[in-house]
């Protein structure tokens, strides 16, 4: 474990400068910011093994398939690495994304250093794989203690920078026609990709100023994205397609929330968090934002409604059943036996409150995850 002191500190200070020069050069945004994702991705908070620790710059992990194209990232951090020997490995790849990130335009993002270097290499099959879907995507977050559909959803947008060239990985193309500037162009793209999509499923988001905006956002030109598997899943989950929309809504939130995210996740194993929701607000506090905390309360409240409203449903269907009577088909709830009520996962709709009941778990696993997070 290195020895964040002063001198560390100035070394880190000047290895931040050497690399926004690096990266402006070179215009390498994208494929160091890939680097550091792979770095820090494949942390597993039960093991406490992986993470950003620097490994990657292992043959036996650069050379996994998922990690085509990152020795240039990682022949470039090692330019930085001579200059500044003292710094880890594992700092220097987390630096470098998080340079690339304000090089690219998006926000700033807070630098803790003082990670130390593993010597192991990390498994093939931890980082979250496109070609594998929702289950995939969030087995891969949860493993890794990051638990929020807003995580999830933030952070892949990040792939805004990756231009996924043919040497980086097995799409080739670019995400999206400007890949070097960091907003919310990728959400705008997924919206315009799955327009008619969209507005069949979520039509009240046309509704009022925003709606307004949004609708007109819709009928712009596509700028050509490239659409893989896990992209149509961020449309045809609700929990993610409500960020989806936010984000696209507004780039500001989008930028405010990764850099939240971003830094989550470079220091996944090496800064010990207290239980949640106190770390949010510890955090906000510390950064003077009083937003958060209505958030944090609000989406307990959220939960704890949708318990209610769920076990309401359940007692009243018991009781019918009890009195002889049959669930109706067809009605308007989203819980009808045969119906096609209201859905929130956005496909058909799913009898006996099967789907509140997944709604209700969704919701308590994201916070017993979020609580153990370390």
């Amino acid at each position: 474990m290195p020895v964040v002191d002063a001198v560390y500190s100035a070394e880190i200070r000047k290895a931040r400068r050497d690399l926004h020069h690096l990266i402006s050069s070179k215009s390498c945004a994208p494929i160091m910011l890939r680097l550091a994702f792979h770095d820090a991705a494949t942390y597993c908070k039960e093991t406490q093994t992986g993470g950003p620790n620097g490994s990657i710059r292992k043959p036996e992990e650069f050379e996994q398939s998922v990690n085509k194209g990152l020795k240039t990232a990682i022949d470039f951090c090692e330019q930085i690495k001579l200059k500044h020997p003292i710094i880890s490995y594992a700092d220097i790849y987390q630096l470098a994304g998080v340079v690339a990130v304000e090089v690219a335009g998006g926000p700033t993002i807070e630098f803790i250093p003082g990670r130390k270097d593993s010597e192991e290499w990390t498994a093939e099959g931890r980082l979250p794989d496109a070609e594998k879907g929702a289950s995939d995507l969030r087995a891969k977050f949860n493993r890794m203690g990051l638990c929020s559909d807003r995580d999830i959803v933030v952070l892949w947008g990040g792939h805004i920078l990756d231009r996924a060239q043919e040497d980086r990985s097995d799409f080739d193309g670019p995400w999206i026609g400007k890949p070097l500037k960091f907003d919310n162009s990728y959400f705008k793209e997924l919206l315009k990709a799955h327009k008619d999509e969209f507005m069949k499923l979520d039509p009240w988001a046309l509704q009022g100023f925003q709606g307004k905006r949004l609708a007109n956002l819709l009928n712009e030109e596509p700028e050509g994205l490239l659409l893989l598997p896990s992209d149509r899943l961020l449309m045809t989950n609700a929990w993610f397609r409500l960020y989806v929309i936010t984000y696209a809504k507004n780039p500001n939130s989008f930028l405010e929330q990764y850099a939240i995210s971003h830094k989550k996740l470079s220091e996944l194993g090496f800064i010990k968090r207290p239980p949640f929701p106190l770390y949010y607000v510890y955090m906000n506090k510390k950064n003077n934002k009083s937003n958060m905390l209505p958030q944090t309360i609000a989406g307990l409240a959220i939960a704890a409604s949708v318990m209610i409203i769920w076990y309401r449903i359940r007692r009243r269907k018991k009781k019918e059943r009890k009195s002889g009577g049959g669930g109706g088909g067809g009605g308007a709830e989203c819980n009808g036996d045969g119906g096609s009520g209201s859905d929130i996962d956005g496909g058909s709709g799913v009898g006996g409150g099967g789907q509140w009941a997944e709604v209700v778990a969704a919701v308590m696993a994201r916070l017993a995850c979020e609580k153990n997070i370390t």
